[in-house]
């Protein structure tokens, strides 16, 4: 498929930090379109944005004349694309863990902590900075534990979250670690966590797909 991939990001949403790993991975090229999420109110919020994504959410997908939308739909949809190499293990059980290891992430944390939850906290609910902080160190503590007894002394966790390839799981937990980083959250208690975290961030794919290694990183 010779279609340009086109790739709506805001460099610190995590569900599109997922989506670069993915991509970065596959070793496909992919153009960044910038989307600011707090800027003059959110260039998501945009009727040109809009219509790219009904929901106002990055990450957006694009191939050719298709758009695409979910960050965990992208990921399959690019494992399914372009197979090799795999973000899923062959054998059904481990797929199964990984997707579970995923969505622990994608389903459980992360849509408790994203900015329209925080900032609905901030100006509906009437919390101060101190407590919206305390919110989401509370979410990401709450799942991180389950996480870290879900990898630790797990005969199928390797280098990484499955084995010793990453997977869709490590392409979830790496960005999730980084806003745990960023609200200050005490690692010490996650050291499975940590130590797949800097397997990951050793290769060139992840690294490529840092936040600060944005062309939008503010």
């Amino acid at each position: 498929m010779s279609e340009r991939l086109q790739l709506y990001s805001y460099w610190r949403s995590s569900a599109a930090y997922r989506v670069r790993i993915g991509l970065n991975l596959k070793g496909l090229s992919y153009d960044i379109v910038p989307v600011h999420l707090v800027r003059d109110g959110g260039e998501q919020h945009r009727p040109g944005f809009r219509a790219a994504n009904p929901q106002g959410l990055v990450p957006v997908l694009t191939h050719g004349s298709r758009s695409f939308r979910q960050s965990m739909a992208i990921l399959e949809y690019l494992d399914e694309t372009w197979p090799s190499p795999p973000l899923l293990p062959a054998v059904a059980r481990e797929r199964a863990r990984v997707r579970a290891l995923a969505q622990a992430v994608a389903c459980e944390i992360h849509p408790l902590n994203n900015l329209r939850v925080l900032q609905h906290l901030e100006n509906e609910l009437g919390l101060d900075a101190d407590a919206r902080s305390q919110w989401v160190l509370h979410w990401i503590g709450e799942g991180f534990a389950a996480i870290e007894a879900m990898l630790a002394g797990h005969p199928s966790t390797g280098r990484f979250c499955e084995g010793d390839a990453p997977s869709l799981a490590d392409c979830c937990l790496v960005p999730q670690v980084y806003n745990a980083r960023r609200f200050k959250l005490d690692m010490s208690a996650y050291p499975t966590i940590e130590r797949i975290e800097a397997e990951c961030l050793a290769l060139p794919a992840f690294d490529a797909a840092r936040p600060e290694n944005q062309p939008d990183a503010a």
